[in-house]
């Protein structure tokens, strides 16, 4: 299914179905760091006093021998999971190479390993994201595209939202013919908790230029993408 978010483009409805471009997220989601260096934060100490008070509500006791550090390493691995939030996606994607020899298909890599966190329950989903654009004259170097789903992945997210940051990045900076952006992953919070069904997967996509209004293009980078591994 695609990834749908609400147009933030003002004007009636007639006017936004005219628009060649699908709705667009806040270009301040993937052009800049999403944590400002002026934006107040809770000191460290809070933070571990917060867990310490999570350890205390479901029924720990915090003063014994196995969570005396617990507090420390917790927001120690919140630093490392969310680091996300202070790097800036645009940044990954500044510099390109001009020596292409005229290459005018698209660019897929796939089976691009992640982990994320699921913003609703703060539990982690995971899997794969493969990707493709079609450039204009200058291309980025491969590993640049698995570094922007890093950064996006690393902060809290709903899969959705993950897809069409990604898609929009790359469409915005690069500019290119188009993007296709496919991802598959299972989500802890549905095969651990609540209904717990392991192992099902959720599968999102967000196609724009010749990869939205080709269906064959869609159908190619659909058939790259599922081909034998």
């Amino acid at each position: 299914m695609d990834a749908t978010i609400k147009s933030i483009r003002p004007g009636k409805p007639s006017d936004r179905q005219l628009e060649s471009r699908p709705a667009e997220l806040d270009p301040a989601e993937f052009l800049a760091a999403a944590v400002r260096a002026d934006q107040p934060r809770p000191a460290r100490a809070e933070a571990e006093a917060a867990v310490k008070t999570l350890l205390a509500y479901i029924g720990e006791n915090t003063g014994r021998e196995g969570l005396l550090d617990t507090p420390r390493r917790v927001v120690e691995a919140f630093d490392e999971l969310y680091q996300g939030y202070h790097q800036c996606p645009a940044e990954v994607l500044d510099r390109t190479f001009g020596e292409t020899a005229g290459y005018d298909d698209f660019v897929l890599v796939r089976d691009i390993e992640f982990t994320s966190q699921c913003e609703h329950h703060m539990m982690p989903f995971y899997g794969k994201a493969h990707i493709a654009y079609t450039p204009v004259e200058r291309v980025v170097g491969l590993s640049k595209l698995a570094r922007l789903t890093d950064i996006f992945a690393r902060r809290l997210q709903t899969q959705e939202h993950l897809t069409a940051q990604i898609a929009a990045a790359i469409d915005e900076v690069l500019k290119p013919r188009g993007v296709a952006v496919l991802i598959e992953a299972e989500h802890t919070c549905m095969s651990v908790r609540g209904v717990a069904k392991h192992g099902a997967s959720t599968f999102t996509s967000r196609f724009t230029g010749m990869f939205r209004d080709n269906p064959a293009e869609q159908a190619r980078f659909l058939s790259l993408v599922r081909g034998t591994r």
